[in-house]
């Protein structure tokens, strides 16, 4: 049994959440040392990570959503230590904690401690690690460019709305795409380099990754005639829909070369890049998941997946 002592690395947004609160006490009651630390702007999270390591915590929770998994996923990565990771999902997507079967409710969430921790892959891009997802395209510009009051009034749907708006800015990018034995280039409107398998609030674009097959999901949306026809079939056509319209691989690397620039986004963090190389680190992270995760390859069979956001 591993020692039941914990730091919870919560996102300032979530201080007041009496959900949060009344988990954490249920979990002290049943004999867990659990202690507390807020984020309040950049750089906190990685700065807790280390304290954490330094004190001898032997399990990290990242409090809220994707953008702060992948914050703290990072920092436990360059740590180089044992500490182990659990999800407490806060955040308006929460894809990877959807994706993986994780409760979103805190108390139900917490309840993971007491699971094993699964070795997992990771994602690299140029030094920046992703736990879920990388996009690229129209899917990552609606997602950096939906807003904080809009995500707080309308939840995961803010996404769409946002999409929606911005149609007629859509706009495909040439690209070249090499990996072992894949090779492919042409007009992109979308792009997901997966080790989860949703993003932008439940849109799922890699349905049979698996975050410990040391591979990455790859799926790309060629640039079609009807534009909107496609993204309707990618949005709302679950695995069918991203079956019929992508070209799919599954490899352990990818390089991508895109003239003009792509747009990227990393579990929330815009970038972006002419010439890169994405690259799957496997079993570099210790996470508490579900046992039935659909993301853990013994289970996985393409199901499971939630669109809700």
């Amino acid at each position: 049994m591993h020692e039941r002592k914990a730091l919870l690395i919560l996102h300032g947004k979530q201080a007041l959440n009496e959900a949060v609160r009344a988990a954490v006490m249920a979990r002290r009651k049943d004999g867990w040392e659990l202690a507390v630390r807020l984020t309040w702007e950049g750089g906190d999270a990685a700065r807790l990570v280390n304290e954490a390591v330094r004190d001898g915590y032997p399990l990290v929770i990242a409090g809220g959503g994707d953008g702060t998994l992948r914050e703290v996923a990072e920092a436990l990565v360059r740590s180089e230590s044992d500490t182990s990771l659990a999800l407490l999902p806060l955040g308006t997507a929460n894809d990877f904690a959807r994706a993986a079967g994780i409760a979103l409710e805190p108390m139900e969430a917490l309840a993971l401690l007491d699971q094993p921790a699964q070795a997992i892959d990771l994602g690299e891009i140029a030094g920046q690690v992703f736990l879920n997802m990388a996009t690229g395209g129209f899917g990552s510009s609606v997602t950096a460019n939906t807003s904080e009051d809009l995500k707080r009034v309308l939840g995961g749907a803010a996404y769409l709305l946002t999409g929606l708006t911005r149609f007629a800015e859509v706009k495909s990018s040439f690209a070249r795409f090499n990996g072992p034995d894949f090779h492919w280039e042409g007009e992109v409107l979308a792009l997901g380099i997966g080790n989860g398998r949703q993003a932008g609030g439940g849109h799922v674009l890699c349905p049979h990754a698996a975050v410990n097959d040391g591979l990455l999901d790859i799926c790309i949306i060629p640039a079609a005639a009807d534009v909107v026809g496609t993204l309707g079939t990618l949005v709302s056509g679950g695995i069918n829909g991203v079956d019929s319209v992508a070209i799919s691989a599954r490899l352990p690397w990818l390089e991508v070369e895109a003239p003009e620039g792509l747009d990227l986004n990393l579990d929330g963090e815009p970038m972006q890049a002419r010439t890169m190389r994405f690259t799957c680190h496997p079993a570099a992270l210790r996470v508490h998941l579900p046992s039935e995760s659909p993301l853990l390859e013994a289970n996985a069979s393409g199901f499971g997946l939630t669109g809700d956001a």
